[in-house]
């Protein structure tokens, strides 16, 4: 069977939206705004300008594709996929030059930023070692004078091994301290490299331009969107379609939306993509 069985409302929607949501570009759109472009094809889909914006927002931040709640996706012919997906790409271009995208995006960036830890100097992990045991004495001695009969030579053993871990943390040539200091100036310039690649490796992940960051979602599409054979056969199997070449089955979800788009629609916005990925620097 080729690929001409009836597209449900679910796919429909799914194969609009993954050359468009999935796709969308954080280009500069010199001749549009999200204010003045005409937006009568987001009723096609049933959905408002505000919930476009927030399902793209999340979309091209998040990497999944959020369809839920396009109610009249079952409305929109098979032959005016082509025609919605463009649409809503020119639309999302406008909408990820936003004020507001760029904030959100900022915030997720920020969120995502490593935290830098100190190290804790040879003085404040001395410090810190010894009002520890010198708590955990201190506590051992109220539960020994506050213990029933039966309790207390439980408590008794815990205070006596306290305070002698304790009189060995406070011995000036306690070996601990003397390595912990030894090792202390090698440990910070560890340290100090690996928050360096952290932040180098977060600085990648997360250009201060956004449209950088958009720019990886597009390559992301191209890279899936490669190799679609959109000549596949599909059979029947326990009332739904499968692949008869079971390769295909273990193919990612975004090249199976794709594959349900067909090539009417996929290869016009590869076309885009690729021209838009050329043009971000």
């Amino acid at each position: 069977m080729k690929h001409n069985f009836h597209v449900s409302k679910k796919i429909i929607l799914r194969s609009v939206l993954v050359t468009s949501l999935f796709i969308a570009g954080g280009m500069t759109l010199l001749s549009f705004s999200v204010a003045r472009m005409n937006t009568e094809f987001l009723k096609q889909l049933g959905i408002g300008k505000s919930d476009a914006d927030k399902k793209i927002t999340r979309s091209i931040l998040g990497g999944s594709l959020d369809a839920y709640g396009l109610k009249n996706a079952k409305n929109i012919a098979l032959g005016n996929r082509t025609a919605v997906a463009k649409e809503l790409l020119i639309y999302t271009k406008a909408a990820v030059n936003t004020e507001a995208f760029k904030k959100e995006y900022k915030e997720m960036k920020d969120s995502y930023k490593p935290e830098f830890v100190a190290i804790q100097t040879p003085e404040d992990f001395k410090k810190e070692t010894l009002a520890r045991y010198r708590k955990m004495v201190a506590d051992a001695e109220n539960n020994v004078k506050s213990a029933n009969a039966d309790l207390k030579p439980i408590f008794q053993t815990i205070l006596t091994e306290g305070q002698k871990q304790l009189k060995e943390y406070e011995n000036p040539k306690n070996q601990a301290f003397i390595r912990y200091e030894k090792s202390y100036p090698e440990t910070v310039s560890f340290n100090q490299q690996n928050y360096d690649h952290r932040i180098k490796l977060w600085e990648e992940n997360y250009p201060t331009n956004h449209l950088l960051f958009v720019k990886k979602r597009l390559i992301d599409f191209m890279a899936e969107t490669a190799d679609i054979d959109f000549n596949a056969e599909l059979k029947e199997r326990d009332g739904r379609k499968v692949f008869v070449n079971r390769a295909y089955e273990s193919k990612g979800n975004r090249w199976k939306m794709a594959f349900r788009a067909g090539k009417q629609v996929v290869a016009p916005a590869r076309e885009f993509v690729e021209k838009w990925i050329g043009e971000i620097e």
